[in-house]
């Protein structure tokens, strides 16, 4: 890991079942925390990161966005969901605090979001592909909803090995200073 990475939380975590704060402070403290959760999502091959998985329990989240072609990081902070269609679809979701576990998760296909930016400013986004998802992906984290919460009971218990595994590494995690 290099130093501008963050060190990702794992299952198992408490940070990860805490409903989150809202951010107050719209400052370079808050900027160098996304530029570092940027940083570490991108090492990691993530196209999503929220604040908790990071060990600060405030309401933050990245998502890469690729609707215009290239791919850029949004920063949505204090994020509100203000519209989710009826329509749903499964997607075989990842976490980065659950490598190597994946599932189909049914979601929402179109999701609406209003959040402000690292500036404190107020926009709103919405969207029916993979942003959608993701931002309802992350979103949950902040509210301490994870992914395999959305699974039904039969499909845990399949992962329940991996879940485990997860969780004992996350107990070292957090023996040694996390």
């Amino acid at each position: 890991m290099r130093e501008e990475e963050l060190e990702v939380l794992l299952y198992g975590h408490p940070d990860l079942r805490v409903k989150c704060d809202p951010v107050e402070t719209f400052d370079d403290e808050l900027r160098a925390l996304a530029r570092r959760m940027e940083t570490t999502m991108l090492a990691e091959r993530g196209i999503g990161l929220a604040a908790p998985q990071v060990g600060v329990t405030r309401r933050m989240f990245l998502a890469e966005d690729q609707r215009e072609g290239l791919p850029r990081t949004l920063a949505l902070v204090n994020p509100e969901i203000t519209f989710l269609s009826q329509e749903r679809d499964k997607f075989n979701e990842g976490c980065l605090s659950f490598p190597d576990v994946f599932a189909d998760v049914n979601r929402p296909v179109r999701a609406q979001v209003r959040y402000q930016d690292l500036e404190g400013n107020e926009h709103q986004l919405e969207d029916d592909g993979l942003l959608a998802r993701v931002v309802q992906h992350e979103h949950d984290h902040l509210d301490g909803r994870l992914f395999v919460d959305h699974l039904p009971m039969i499909k845990r218990k399949l992962l329940a090995r991996k879940l485990k595994d997860l969780q004992r590494r996350a107990r070292e995690q957090q023996q040694t200073g996390r």
